[in-house]
């Protein structure tokens, strides 16, 4: 464990710390020059942490590891004391069925971001940045034909429910309870499926839909999809979120919305050597594709990576860190 150094700038707590979004927000906060910050990094109790001290060289000088649960009020009272924000980055998320979706997602999703922003309004922090997701905005059947998803919608919990979708429903739930709460300014981040570098040594959900497409899976990620943006921008809007004084509730993070056959396609371009399925033209009966859906963020002054960008940096990295095998031609 590092002690802060006390002439930085600000100190700010972020959850989930060793987690992907959540390495990557430590590596842009590490990054930032003016402020400077000091962070909390509070993670799940005997989780490994240890590549956060390598993501820069002054990072043992700057990070602050907290071992704490997301139902442990009082552990996060600690990650957060002293803390002028904090990006609450961490929740439990699967793309396979939970065993018990109460315990598994529902409850450390809801009540753990009840517990981060009850902590928050203890300390006195100015503002809370939620990692939210596109999860929490589809599915949506009742959303208008020929309108593109936009901050406006949000999930419908039933029709997943009775679909047994736990995920959209967790992610749902957690973010309404935030906007419910009291005493603390929130801002919410929604980010589509996040690709790029892994930071930290296991593999995400979201890279394992990667993983798997290029494995031949004829998955269409129907419940889970509105398109793909770069890590580094899901970082990059956290940060801008916690800095803009007039940032306020929700902001879509895709680099546009578009049908998973078509994010396929482009894959199968980049990757022929890969047995990737070729879907038909709707996987996502009804979505209506938008190139600027992000306009909240690109009002700010946020810049998307190209898709092609994410896609290569992720399967790369897959295929470095032994996830992912070329097939035998290509070897």
């Amino acid at each position: 464990m590092a002690n802060r150094n006390p002439n930085s700038d600000e100190v700010v707590c972020v959850t989930g710390a060793n987690g992907f979004i959540g390495s990557w927000l430590v590596r842009t906060l590490l990054e930032s020059t003016n402020p400077r910050y000091a962070i909390h990094a509070a993670i799940f109790p005997g989780s490994d942490f240890s590549h956060l001290f390598s993501l820069r060289p002054d990072a043992s000088s700057r990070l602050t590891v907290f071992h704490a649960d997301l139902l442990d009020l009082a552990a996060l009272s600690l990650a957060v004391a002293g803390c002028s924000g904090v990006f609450h980055v961490a929740s439990p998320c699967t793309l396979d069925d939970p065993a018990d979706p109460h315990k598994d997602l529902l409850e450390p999703a809801v009540r753990g971001t009840l517990n981060v922003l009850e902590a928050a309004r203890r300390s006195g922090v100015r503002r809370v940045v939620l990692t939210s997701s596109i999860s929490a905005m589809v599915p949506n059947p009742g959303w208008p034909a020929g309108r593109p998803p936009d901050e406006a919608s949000w999930t419908d919990v039933e029709y997943c429910r009775a679909r047994g979708k736990w995920y959209p429903v967790a992610k749902t739930e957690a973010e309404r309870a935030a906007w419910g709460f009291e005493g603390v300014e929130v801002v919410a981040v929604l980010p589509a499926t996040c690709l790029g570098p892994l930071l930290q040594a296991g593999l995400n959900a979201s890279s394992v839909v990667l993983q798997r497409l290029m494995m031949g899976s004829r998955e269409t990620q129907e419940y889970h999809w509105l398109g793909v943006v770069h890590v580094r921008d899901v970082a990059k809007a956290h940060l801008l979120l916690y800095q803009s004084p007039t940032a306020s509730g929700r902001y879509l993070c895709p680099n546009g919305i578009f049908q998973f056959s078509t994010f396929a396609s482009l894959v199968s371009h980049l990757y022929p050597e890969f047995p990737i399925h070729s879907f038909p033209e709707e996987t996502q009966p009804g979505l209506t594709p938008c190139k600027d859906a992000a306009k909240r963020l690109i009002d700010l002054g946020l810049v998307f990576t190209p898709v092609e960008d994410a896609v290569r940096e992720a399967a790369e990295s897959l295929i470095a860190k032994g996830f992912l095998q070329r097939p035998p031609s290509q070897k």
